[in-house]
């Protein structure tokens, strides 16, 4: 490893979702106080919504995009392809040492892909996670991300040892375990966290639903809802609710005006951390928000069959419900009736310094 002294790194960033956002928030930020290092943002338009893009760079002070390519909207294979095409014309242009790409959404893919053809180094963070579902279209695109990159960043030790089972060993790629850069952005950010508008019950249970596995399937998202109204009977639910989700209830005629459970609009990122500081427990079948909870000490009950996040299972601090209305509610009843809370005090996911080492060994290798 040989250390650059005297030539600016570039770095493109590809981000289009929401986690990426709040992720490369924090690495931004690191790569801030590298005077050599510039770094130029590709947003894929992957989640257009204003609600769900505009206003994370706003409030997390993420630099605005140099180019936002605008792809949306589409299924898999258009939307991934589209996004090669345009982050390859990027590319050409700007002749970055890097790539880096978060997670697992097809923006991760098509950036993963576009930079490798072209013998540009890959970094991929949140490597390593597996589901072992795949129907899941974030397990394929995470699959293949990691074959393809050159530095692998796992958020986790579970992480690792997947890669290590998969054969990675025997692969010219580096793999590190940084943690979660998540928890840099949670603990960064969580002094500016400020309450939503309007008024939010007390002891409230913080619920999202977002998931295409989720919204696409009619059955598991009419149970799952009919599970939350039967829940919100008892406790009060407050649920952000995802542009898709809506969509998707209003097909199915469900009864807004008199649901029981809270809905606000989208939240930005600073919202989120005062619900997840101020809920009772969680509610999700978000992969991100599950991690969240037990940065904050609260525990989590996962509407899906399976997660990435095995060690919170394996804690206690995780409840796989899976999305039929019996074992939705089977799950808080459960949850509630826990005499013994379990520890939070794992350091499962680090210390807060992933975005320190992913800058620097970046930096190092350019």
């Amino acid at each position: 490893m040989s250390l650059k002294t005297d030539a600016i790194m570039k770095m493109l960033t590809v981000i289009g979702a929401r986690p990426q956002f709040i992720k490369a928030a924090a690495v931004s930020r690191v790569l801030q106080t590298y005077p050599d290092v510039e770094e130029v943002i590709l947003h894929t338009g992957q989640h257009y919504d204003a609600d769900m893009s505009d206003i994370f760079f706003t409030e997390m002070g993420l630099p605005q995009p140099k180019y936002n390519i605008h792809v949306n909207g589409l299924n898999h294979g258009a939307m991934t392809g589209q996004m090669m095409e345009k982050i390859e014309e990027v590319l050409l242009v700007e002749k970055p040492d890097w790539v880096l790409v978060f997670g697992d959404t097809n923006s991760t893919l098509a950036g993963a892909l576009a930079a490798k053809k072209l013998h540009i180094k890959v970094a991929h963070v949140e490597a390593g996670l597996r589901s072992f579902n795949m129907a899941m279209p974030e397990e394929i695109n995470r699959l293949l991300t990691d074959r393809i990159s050159d530095i692998l960043f796992c958020p986790t030790a579970t992480a690792m040892a997947n890669l290590e089972k998969e054969g990675y060993e025997s692969f010219p790629i580096e793999r590190i375990n940084i943690g979660d850069v998540m928890l840099d952005a949670a603990m960064m950010f969580e002094p500016q966290a400020k309450q939503p508008a309007g008024e939010i019950p007390d002891n409230f249970i913080l619920a999202t639903v977002h998931r295409a596995q989720t919204t696409d399937n009619a059955k598991h998202l009419s149970e799952m809802f009919e599970a939350l109204d039967t829940i919100a009977a008892e406790q009060p639910v407050v649920m952000p609710l995802h542009p898709r989700t809506r969509r998707k209830l209003e097909e199915q005629s469900y009864n807004f005006a008199n649901s029981p459970i809270h809905f606000l609009p989208p939240v930005g990122y600073l919202e989120m951390l005062w619900l997840l500081s101020h809920c009772s427990m969680v509610m999700t079948d978000s992969g991100g928000l599950q991690k969240e909870a037990y940065f904050f000490r609260k525990m989590c009950i996962t509407l899906r069959e399976e997660t990435e996040w095995v060690e919170l299972v394996d804690a206690g601090c995780n409840v796989l419900a899976g999305t039929e209305l019996s074992d939705i509610i089977a799950a808080y009843h459960k949850v509630k009736s826990l005499r013994t809370q379990p520890s939070f005090d794992q350091h499962f996911y680090g210390h807060g310094h992933a975005a320190k080492t992913i800058a620097s060994m970046l930096w190092q290798n350019a």
